[in-house]
């Protein structure tokens, strides 16, 4: 009998992982434990070291017990966690990264963690795609308008008419699963597709109908530009004071991916002057952002409360991927989404 830990939250239930794995490995003898954590009614933050989870490591370990599998989304999996379940061999995390995990110590106590890349892809690039029109068609402030008795027949003006992505050149910063959808659906609209990604090859970009090209000549031939890359050291504030002064005068710039990746900092000036014409953002450097940021008040901004990969399609989809992981452990198999492959001999603690 193999006892597993369903750590779920509001949007990804604990009885999606048991549903699950029990399909999944219909015939393993199992024993599962769930835990509830409370986001997104409560937001996700910094747990004992790690970041973006949810609940504390006190009702980790205490649903844990001899567990030697957990399946979760945001649960604290942290150094105090691993160090405490002498008992647990796989961590399988149902997000495109375990940032909820301390790498470092599972690593060292020989858990495997396993994550569950494009779970959201979908979701999240048409929620980008939602945004680029939202914002190319004063969509949001039309209809704020219109509820308040303001009818704005002046947007038919030439100097306040929208933009059509028909015809645009589009910036995509980031070329993985997520913004190869985007341009896919650019293209459909007919827009010109720029990618900067330094992990795409620029013949098979071709292939799908876009350029590749540097960040900066990006910034500078793009109406609108939308960010799909993944928060690492070397790509916080991969949009900064210095780059965005490239933009052409009034471009869109949309964010639905990690808010570390644009320095927030000059975006006030930048929408002030008019440089840009537009922003669309669903991620911050602070979430949710204070009652005194300075974007609540700066005109044309859009913000969404980091709903880009909330769907239900999206939950069901996490869990199958962390899921099927968990089969492959049970059975034996080799894991497809190994973040810490030192460990797979096997996934045995030392």
């Amino acid at each position: 009998m193999t006892t597993v830990l369903a750590a779920g939250d509001e949007f990804v239930a604990p009885e999606l992982f048991v549903d699950g794995l029990r399909a999944a490995a219909p015939d393993a003898p199992l024993e599962f434990r769930t835990l509830r954590s409370p986001w997104p009614v409560r937001p996700f933050g910094p747990v004992g070291g790690v970041d973006e989870a949810s609940g504390t490591e006190e009702a980790v370990l205490a649903a844990l017990g001899d567990a030697e599998i957990a399946v979760t989304q945001m649960a604290p999996f942290t150094a105090e966690v691993i160090a405490n379940a002498p008992d647990l061999k796989l961590i399988s995390v149902c997000r495109g990264g375990p940032v909820n995990v301390d790498l470092a110590a599972a690593t060292e106590a020989g858990v495997t963690v396993s994550y569950a890349p494009g779970r959201n892809a979908a979701a999240a690039a048409e929620f980008a795609i939602g945004l680029m029109l939202a914002a190319l068609r004063r969509i949001p402030a039309a209809d704020a308008e219109l509820k308040n008795h303001i009818w704005r027949g002046d947007y038919y003006a030439y100097g306040n008419a929208g933009i059509e992505l028909d015809g645009t050149t589009v910036g995509l910063v980031g070329y993985g699963a997520i913004g190869s959808i985007v341009a896919r659906v650019l293209r459909a609209f007919g827009s010109h597709v720029l990618v900067a990604d330094p992990y795409t090859d620029p013949a098979a970009a071709a292939a799908d109908g876009v350029e590749v090209v540097d960040l900066d000549d990006l910034l500078r031939r793009s109406t609108v530009v939308s960010l799909h890359a993944r928060l690492t050291p070397e790509t916080r504030h991969l949009l900064n004071e210095d780059n965005l002064k490239l933009l052409p005068e009034g471009a869109v710039l949309v964010n639905s991916a990690r808010g570390g990746l644009l320095d927030h900092r000059p975006l006030p000036a930048l929408l002030a002057s008019g440089r840009l014409g537009a922003l669309a953002l669903d991620v911050y450097d602070i979430e949710p952002p204070p009652a005194d940021w300075p974007l609540h008040t700066a005109p044309n901004v859009i913000t969404t409360p980091h709903l880009a990969g909330a769907t239900r399609q999206t939950a069901h989809r996490a869990a199958a991927i962390s899921t099927a992981e968990a089969a492959r452990f049970l059975r034996g198999e080799p894991l497809k989404y190994v973040a810490n492959p030192e460990v797979l001999g096997g996934g045995k603690r030392s």
